[in-house]
């Protein structure tokens, strides 16, 4: 593995025009937020860009914006984190084999908050819808993706994690749990790719205004956080080919000072 000399270049990184030509990469979470906005820069550089998404508005509105722009034809794919069974995942396999031959990027953005609860009054149901989406899924997609992203020259996964991914705050539950979990997976992977060229890191993007940030602190001056296409230096870099070597990495999208 490559080490990286300073955290802070990857933070402000600056994607060079092309920088994603003829790469294809798939992102879940695209209808809102940073996956929207990773969605429409990867396209902008170059990227033939797989839409996963529950909402099939979103998602053409989504499409027929990246087309406008002159970015390449992107692929739809509706699917619900929460809810398709193993057997859809592999059915995905098949489809993007046939239609795109190989993967060079994964980046999971689709999350679920939940509720902000003590553990000894979260509701058990909740509890197990988060951990499906945002521990559960991005398992399944990856496993799934796995064929896929070996038969690519320069393949790169990315998980998004949080702050409290990291350090575990009161209240915060299964969306805590789950982010744990998904830096644990990433190191797993990151671990076992170690020897193929494949790299897998986690990013936590911080104070973004997206659905979550909103549902988690209302009361927030939403002009505190940034916006997503402001945190996205990270998710490029790590897409890009400036990133080969560099692997089993955890980053911070807005450092802190």
């Amino acid at each position: 593995m490559n080490q990286v000399e300073n955290m802070q270049n990857i933070s402000s990184y600056e994607a060079a025009d092309g920088l994603l030509d003829d790469r294809v990469i798939l992102i879940s979470g695209v209808t809102d937020g940073i996956g929207r906005a990773l969605a429409v820069k990867c396209a902008a550089l170059g990227a033939t860009t797989i839409l996963l998404g529950r909402k099939v508005p979103r998602l053409e509105s989504l499409h027929d914006e990246i087309v406008e722009a002159g970015g390449p034809q992107p692929g739809i794919y509706p699917f619900n984190l929460e809810t398709t069974e193993w057997a859809e995942y592999e059915k995905i396999t098949d489809l993007l084999l046939a239609e795109y031959g190989r993967l060079d990027g994964l980046v999971h953005c689709a999350g679920m908050l939940g509720e902000l609860s003590p553990i000894e009054h979260h509701d058990p149901h909740l509890w197990y819808r988060v951990l499906q989406v945002n521990l559960n899924a991005p398992f399944l997609l990856t496993r799934a993706g796995m064929p896929l992203l070996r038969k690519s020259a320069d393949p790169s996964v990315v998980f998004v994690s949080s702050t409290v991914g990291r350090k575990g705050r009161a209240h915060w539950g299964a969306y805590s749990a789950s982010k744990f979990a998904i830096e644990g997976l990433a190191q797993v992977l990151a671990d076992e790719t170690e020897n193929i060229p494949m790299r897998v890191n986690t990013i936590n993007p911080g104070a973004t205004r997206t659905k979550i940030r909103r549902a988690a602190f209302p009361a927030e001056d939403a002009g505190q956080s940034a916006q997503p296409d402001e945190v996205l230096a990270p998710f490029l870099y790590f897409l890009g080919p400036d990133s080969r070597g560099v692997s089993n990495l955890s980053v911070d999208s807005q450092p802190k000072n």
